[in-house]
C-alpha cells in the first residue's frame, strides 16, 4: 500500500525531524510512505496546496482527514480500516493534516473519512509524528507482531 501524508509546514526543530525520520524508516518494511510538506499559510491558500497534492496522487486515493471532530479511532481500528481498504483493492491512501487554522469546508468535503486521535488540540508537527507512529503501529497490529514501544 502507498500512503501519503500531506502536512502543513516544514519541520524545523531537530527532534521533530528525528522522530518522523525514525518512524518513516520503521515503516519502510511495511508500506511506501511519503510526506508532502505544504507551505504554512491561511486555510484558503492551504486548500489549493492540499488539492494540488491530492491531484498528484492516483485518482482512486482514499483521503483521510485528521480532524478533531472526526471519528475517534483506536490503533486497532486504524489497523482494521487500513486492512479493509487493502482488501477492497485500495492501493493508495492519503492522510491530510490541517494547519494551525484548520481546513476549509471544501477540504472537509473532499475527505472520504475524518478521523480523530482524541479531542485534544495539538500542534501540526506533533500530529504528524503521532500519525506516523500510529500508521506504524497499525502495520504491526495487522501482521500480528508485538508492539509496545
Amino acid at each position: 500500500m502507498k500512503i501519503a501524508v500531506i502536512a502543513p509546514g516544514k519541520l524545523k526543530e531537530r527532534f521533530w525531524k528525528d522522530g518522523c525520520a525514525e518512524y518513516l524508516k520503521r515503516l519502510s518494511g511495511y508500506a511506501k510512505v511519503t510526506v508532502r510538506e505544504l507551505a504554512d499559510s491561511t486555510p484558503d491558500q492551504e486548500e489549493k496546496l492540499i488539492f494540488g497534492a491530492l491531484d498528484a496522487l492516483p485518482r482512486d486515493t482514499h483521503v483521510v482527514l485528521l480532524d478533531i471532530g472526526g471519528d475517534l479511532v483506536s490503533s486497532e481500528e486504524l489497523s482494521r480500516r487500513l486492512d479493509e481498504m487493502a482488501l477492497r483493492g485500495t492501493s493508495s491512501v492519503a492522510f491530510v493534516i490541517g494547519g494551525s487554522n484548520g481546513v476549509t469546508p471544501a477540504v472537509r468535503a473532499r475527505a472520504d473519512e475524518r478521523v480523530s486521535f482524541g479531542r485534544i488540540t495539538m500542534p501540526h508537527n506533533l500530529a504528524r509524528l503521532v500519525l506516523l507512529e500510529q500508521i506504524y503501529r497499525a502495520c504491526k497490529i495487522s501482521r500480528g507482531e508485538p508492539y509496545h514501544k
